[in-house]
């Protein structure tokens, strides 16, 4: 499958493009709806991963991992968003973890919980009990361009992979006009 100037191939067929939390998944869950593409690491980061393979910002998806606290708890979730918009961390996300404070997670914390590289960090292979916040944008987007795990590679999922992952949620987590 042929997107910008990329060639994605079914994920099942290119496991060695995706980092191992997300093989780790695909060996347990149908890998329906994910293909995999190699990309030159140095152009992981969207805007310029964009540019590069002549790709939508409105068909890029970003995954920032939150970490959220309430008394003594600390928890961790994910939110997954268009490159075009960006989550309502302090407001509708923190309200929807329930958390009294919200925060990105620090580079070396995200890399450390989810055994995947800054930069290529995804939903797919994340620790099960997280939730995974999806913006209503990206499922209307209904095949969106997300991280592998490591920078060398991209996903292509569709809505429907997306949302069957463990604890995803779709809702708008993005501002208003965002």
């Amino acid at each position: 499958m042929k997107v910008g100037n990329l060639t994605f191939t079914p994920v099942a067929a290119a496991l060695d493009l995706v980092g191992a939390p997300v093989q780790r998944y695909l060996g347990e869950h149908d890998p329906d709806g994910l293909w995999a593409s190699a990309i030159d690491p140095a152009l992981a980061d969207t805007a310029q991963f964009c540019l590069h393979y002549d790709i939508g910002l409105d068909v890029s998806a970003n995954c920032v991992v939150v970490e959220a606290r309430r008394a003594d708890r600390t928890w961790y979730a994910a939110c997954l968003v268009l490159a075009t918009s960006r989550a309502d961390v302090n407001g509708i996300v923190r309200k929807r973890l329930d958390a009294r404070r919200i925060s990105f997670a620090g580079m070396d914390t995200a890399v450390s919980l989810t055994d995947m590289e800054y930069g290529g960090i995804t939903p797919v292979g994340l620790p099960p009990e997280w939730p995974i916040l999806i913006d209503e944008g990206v499922v209307d987007a209904r095949r969106v361009i997300i991280g592998s795990g490591v920078r060398a590679s991209k996903l292509y999922a569709t809505a429907e992979a997306l949302t069957s992952l463990p604890n995803a949620e779709v809702l708008a987590i993005t501002k208003p006009g965002q």
